[in-house]
C-alpha cells in the first residue's frame, strides 16, 4: 500500500514536469545551486493544519484543507485556507470569530505541509518520498533514503527541477562530496524535486530524462530539457 502511494505521489510530480514547455530556459548553474528562499509557506490542499483559539479552547480543530481549499469551523463554517499564509490564515479567522467571541486570540500552525516533499528514486536502499523540514541537500535526502546501495554511481546523480516553465536535469557528483573535495556539488533540494542515483553511466542525459519520465508517464510528446554540465 505504501508503495502505491509513492508511485501515485511521484507521478504527480512527473506529470507536474510533463506539463512544462517544451524550450528550456537556460539559468546559470550558481542559481541553480543556490539555496531556494522563498517567501511565507502558502497552505495547499492536503495541508493538515492546527487551529488554535488561546482563550477558548473548546474550539480548537485540527483540520486537512479539502479539495476545494476549505476547512470547515466551528461556529464560521467554511473558510478558504487554500493560497494564504498561516499568518494571513490567522487574520482571517480572528475577523471572523469578531462576531461570535469577545476577544479571539487564534493561531494556525501547519503540521504536515503536503508539497514539502521531493521523490528519491534509484540506487537507493528506500526508494521514496522525503520530507523536507528544514534545508536540505541531495545528500542529505539519500541518507533519509537509507544511503546508496554499493550498484550506485555517486558521480553521476541526477536531479530533476522545474524552474520557470522548463525542466532542468543537474548532475551532480557526489562522490567528491563524500571524499570532501568539492562540497559545492552538494545542492539544496527545493519541494517536488526528483533525486535519481543511477546504476550505470549516464551518455545522453536528454534521452535518459525521456525514457524516465515516459516510463512514468506515457505522453505523446516529447519534452524539452536543460543540462547544467560540470
Amino acid at each position: 500500500m505504501l508503495m502505491k502511494v509513492l508511485k501515485v505521489a511521484l507521478l504527480a510530480v512527473l506529470t507536474l514536469i510533463a506539463g512544462c514547455h517544451s524550450s528550456a530556459t537556460h539559468k546559470v548553474e550558481s542559481e541553480l545551486r543556490s539555496p531556494e528562499h522563498p517567501g511565507e509557506y502558502r497552505i495547499q490542499p492536503g495541508d493538515q493544519i492546527d487551529v488554535k483559539f488561546f482563550y477558548n479552547p473548546e474550539l480548537n480543530e485540527s483540520l486537512t484543507v479539502r479539495s476545494d481549499g476549505r476547512i470547515t469551523l466551528q461556529l464560521v463554517n467554511d473558510v478558504l485556507a487554500a493560497g494564504l499564509s498561516p499568518t494571513e490564515l490567522t487574520a482571517t479567522l480572528t475577523k471572523a470569530y469578531m462576531a461570535e467571541l469577545s476577544n479571539p486570540k487564534v493561531a494556525v500552525i501547519v503540521k504536515t505541509p503536503i508539497s514539502q516533499k521531493v521523490y528519491v528514486d534509484g540506487e537507493v536502499y528506500r526508494a521514496g518520498l522525503v520530507n523536507l523540514t528544514g534545508p536540505t541537500t541531495a545528500l542529505q535526502s539519500i541518507a533519509q533514503s537509507g544511503g546508496m546501495k554499493d550498484t550506485a554511481r555517486p558521480e553521476e546523480v541526477i536531479v530533476l527541477r522545474r524552474v520557470e516553465g522548463s525542466v532542468q536535469a543537474i548532475r551532480i557528483n557526489l562522490k567528491n562530496v563524500m571524499r570532501g573535495r568539492d562540497s559545492t556539488q552538494d545542492i539544496f533540494l527545493i519541494p517536488n524535486d526528483i533525486v535519481y542515483v543511477p546504476k550505470s553511466a549516464i551518455a545522453n542525459i536528454n534521452v535518459w530524462i525521456d525514457t524516465y519520465v515516459r516510463k512514468n508517464v506515457p505522453l505523446p510528446v516529447g519534452i524539452g530539457y536543460d543540462l547544467n554540465r560540470n
